[in-house]
């Protein structure tokens, strides 16, 4: 899942976050099922490039494109992702490619809207971090998760044995469809897109904080207080325990690191003895 990098897109993909905010916060819509039609939605538009780019050809116009799609998907889905779905192919898009990463990012994001209306999205976003640590330390299941010869049937038999009734439904959802549907990214990717979305959800941040002990619930509160502060907003924190960073805490915000661990003033004062 790759965020949509020209302008035309950044701002059809706001538009469209608009309007599936506004229908699931519809009791009548089940953003669950919403989300399961979008991914069938994005996978018809993945292996259809031809459709897709009748769909973003600034050149029809918007009212057309909109009919064609929604010709296309009536029967198939239903009115909500039908009415959302129509509404993005009116919007102007950088590239047709954008048009399917904003579906698939809107299929998690409706499924994130379920997570939530259940109380279970802090447990989401917990289980997708975990799941995340798990992969980068095995190799072995990284592989046989990530082979190309090995049928979606089979990678959905395995991950249902290693999340199946310990994990969340939505966070076996979101990582079944990553695993069966990679579109060219990796899994660790993924898993780290889907974090991000699911902390957005609160207008949050991601730190992902490493120590070598367990933070006490006092330093947990502390340390998302001073990052709070030093960003201007919350943070969610993914908390990783690693012996080898010898003492203190490393943070992780995006691309920027703040290492306070005795690991990293050691490495740092060799870089300088060295220099």
């Amino acid at each position: 899942m790759t965020a949509p990098h020209g302008g035309a897109s950044r701002e059809a993909l706001a538009t469209a976050r608009e309007r599936l905010q506004a229908l699931t916060d519809t009791s009548s819509v089940d953003p669950a099922a919403l989300a399961e039609q979008l991914a069938a939605v994005t996978e018809l538009l993945d292996r259809e490039v031809a459709l897709r780019r009748v769909l973003t050809d600034p050149v029809q116009p918007a009212e057309a494109r909109a009919d064609l799609v929604g010709r296309l998907l009536a029967g198939q889905v239903d009115g909500p992702a039908v009415d959302l779905v129509t509404g993005m192919v009116r919007s102007r898009w950088s590239s047709s490619r954008d048009l399917v990463d904003a579906v698939e990012e809107l299929a998690a994001d409706a499924d994130l809207a379920a997570a939530e209306r259940a109380g279970a999205l802090d447990s989401v976003e917990d289980e997708l971090f975990r799941f995340g640590r798990i992969i980068q330390s095995n190799s072995a299941l990284r592989s046989a998760l990530s082979d190309r010869k090995a049928t979606a049937d089979a990678k959905r038999e395995l991950l249902h044995s290693l999340l199946g009734g310990r994990a969340d439904a939505v966070t076996e959802r979101l990582v079944m469809r990553l695993v069966t549907r990679p579109r060219g990214r990796s899994l660790e990717t993924g898993l780290e897109t889907m974090s991000k979305l699911a902390a957005a959800r609160r207008g949050r941040g991601v730190a992902t904080v490493t120590s070598a002990v367990p933070l006490t619930d006092g330093q947990k509160q502390r340390l998302g207080a001073a990052l709070a502060k030093l960003y201007g907003r919350q943070m969610h924190l993914n908390l990783d325990v690693d012996p080898t960073v010898l003492g203190g805490v490393s943070v992780r915000v995006g691309e920027e690191a703040i290492d306070g661990t005795i690991a990293g003033r050691l490495e740092e004062a060799s870089r300088r003895a060295a220099g």
